[in-house]
């Protein structure tokens, strides 16, 4: 079963971190954020990707290009045939990664229908490129094949904005909490499942926004399900997102590193 990811946009409001890159490719720790999400799904078995490449794909394209020689120690005989000796492995073996340019413009739901002949008949997982979670992809698949609609989105509540006080009847803080988990509606947090029927509503149409039209289609006709998810979610939008991903990464309390 393969894996879209959505690895096209400008990332407009985080080009104070890194202008010269995509945002899928800022480093979380020592690896891309991309990296990453792409090992959480592969841990679950789901190891064959498809990314969806728009602003700056090429930094993408080198990277997976030049895998092999930026993970491994290797020595370089610099004679004619320029032979390679690998000394150290890696545990992405398994990995296939196909890198599809959907332009540099393309909105999601365009860039998803240019990839049709990619995933031609098959269900599918559906992600975005800035997303971390600890969602369990097994418990999601089983749900999404249970609810036999067209998708399921897996539906977030993301953290606050503000730090969140637990306050005792004497006025004393018992507890502060930086990054509360919202207490409101849900909203979407990506880790999609689609049907190939999703095509039906995505028509290919570069201008098309994924998550306007083709989505509320899905709701008038009752072909979207919500996978609820209350554990860990956490996109990258902003500096500070950025900052609390490395801190948790680097404390090693990071939800998503379950390898």
């Amino acid at each position: 079963m393969k894996t879209v990811i959505l690895c096209g946009g400008y990332g407009t409001r985080i080009r104070d971190v890194a202008d010269d890159i995509p945002k899928p490719m800022i480093p979380v720790g020592r690896l891309p954020i991309l990296w990453h999400l792409m090992k959480y799904y592969a841990t679950f078995g789901f190891d064959d990707f498809v990314l969806c490449l728009g602003h700056k794909g090429n930094v993408i394209k080198d990277f997976f290009l030049n895998y092999e020689t930026s993970t491994r120690d290797v020595t370089v005989n610099l004679g004619s045939s320029k032979e390679l000796i690998f000394h150290t492995k890696h545990d992405e073996s398994s990995w296939k990664v196909t890198l599809a340019d959907t332009g540099t413009e393309t909105m999601t739901g365009g860039r998803i229908a240019k990839i049709r002949k990619y995933v031609e008949g098959e269900r599918f997982f559906l992600t975005y490129g800035d997303g971390l979670s600890d969602v369990n992809l097994a418990a999601l698949l089983n749900f999404h094949t249970s609810q036999k609609t067209t998708a399921t989105v897996t539906g977030v509540r993301p953290p606050g904005r503000f730090g969140e006080l637990t306050i005792n009847t004497k006025g004393v803080a018992e507890q502060f909490n930086e990054k509360p988990q919202a207490s409101g509606g849900r909203i979407s947090g990506g880790f999609f499942v689609c049907e190939p029927a999703i095509f039906e509503v995505l028509p290919e149409n570069d201008g098309l926004v994924f998550e306007e039209a083709p989505l509320r289609t899905l709701v008038t006709q009752g072909q979207l399900s919500v996978y609820e998810h209350d554990g860990f979610w956490q996109c990258m939008d902003t500096y500070r997102d950025w900052q609390l991903l490395n801190s948790m990464e680097k404390s090693a309390k990071a939800p998503w590193k379950i390898w």
